[in-house]
């Protein structure tokens, strides 16, 4: 139980630290360098992401496990359309409607579990969410401007981006695959339909075509800075959501974003207002309940779960000998019982 922990904070710490540093990179190249391709920046990433990963692995340095194919596939091109989604939905809104895209996105996943896959979330924790959602929105929405095409594009930004970070837990817990593993395997899905894709949606976007961009050697340097950047993030995203849930996932996200207000104002001296200070520490008290509760409520499950394995021990040494089959159905049922425990505090 303590591995497992140790294992979580430094997930999140990793996917903390590592997607801070490719946001402040990329505004640096996005920004003040003028290189303004996102899309095709993050198949860059993912391409950069399979060969790190591939080399590891030829270094034995994890083991492959096999996925169906079509399921990896289907994976794959979902997360990569929803990356597509999500940068057209910026493209298509103001920046205080993308904001409220991506906040919607911690509700839709709770809605989501609720209903397909049963999960519970208690009223505290509903309640944290909320707070949360609400110091974000004050501290990072500006301004509200609405239009048919935009919304549209963040409904299914919305949508293909929660499919696709619960499908990331399912497929790791149900086919008992890590992380790296299932990453291996999708990331060139994921790269091939931005790789295809990114260059048109780019140009719709920017008006530019990413092939006649004139690359100068700071460019160039600060685009494989970030793509090595980029081999972390993706790592610790796939890493933390297997370990946790996407909907901690999504809070870990809204961290993020309080850290990348407060990094813009101390080293690139963007404009911060007591507005920004108020969301940002309604934001953070939100994300300690959040955490406090899912705590509390992950201790009433294992005690839960551990109740019937203590009566099964007490009910075995007290069983008499001609019980002997049952003793080992009992066994049987204590192992089924410890697997069923481990998931729970998951």
């Amino acid at each position: 139980m303590s591995n497992f922990q140790l294992g979580v904070i430094g997930a999140l710490f990793l996917s903390v630290a590592s997607s801070v540093s490719i946001v402040i990179c990329n505004k640096a190249l996005m920004s003040n360098l003028g290189f303004p391709f996102a899309t095709t920046l993050t198949s860059w990433h993912l391409m950069v992401t399979f060969c790190t990963l591939h080399a590891a692995q030829r270094l034995n340095l994890f083991v492959t496990k096999s996925i169906d194919f079509k399921t990896v596939m289907l994976f794959g091109i979902l997360n990569g359309v929803s990356i597509g989604f999500l940068n057209l939905s910026l493209g298509f809104n103001s920046i205080g409607f993308y904001q409220m895209t991506k906040l919607a996105i911690i509700p839709f996943t709770v809605l989501l579990e609720t209903i397909f896959l049963k999960k519970q979330f208690s009223s505290k924790i509903k309640f944290s969410l909320f707070l949360l959602l609400v110091g974000v929105g004050i501290a990072s929405i500006t301004d509200l401007q609405l239009n048919f095409m935009g919304t549209v594009l963040s409904l299914l930004a919305i949508i293909t981006t929660c499919v696709g970070q619960i499908l990331t837990n399912t497929i790791q817990k149900k086919l008992n695959v890590s992380s790296t593993q299932l990453l291996y395997q999708s990331a060139p899905f994921q790269a091939a339909i931005l790789f295809v894709s990114g260059p048109v949606v780019d140009q719709m976007l920017t008006k530019q075509n990413v092939f006649a961009y004139k690359y100068s050697p700071v460019v160039l340097a600060f685009i494989i800075l970030s793509c090595l950047i980029a081999v972390s993030v993706n790592f610790s995203t796939f890493l933390v959501i297997g370990k946790t849930s996407p909907v901690t996932y999504q809070v870990l996200g809204h961290l993020k974003t309080c850290l990348v207000l407060g990094f813009g104002y101390t080293l690139l001296h963007d404009p911060f207002t007591g507005r920004n200070i108020l969301g940002i520490l309604v934001a953070v008290f939100g994300m300690g309940l959040y955490s406090y509760f899912c705590t509390e409520d992950n201790k009433k499950k294992q005690l839960a779960s551990d109740l019937p394995l203590a009566s099964q021990v007490k009910d075995k040494d007290t069983a008499p000998l001609l019980a002997g089959k049952n003793v080992g159905n009992q066994n049987e049922e204590n192992h089924e019982a410890k697997k069923l425990s481990k998931d729970s505090v998951i």
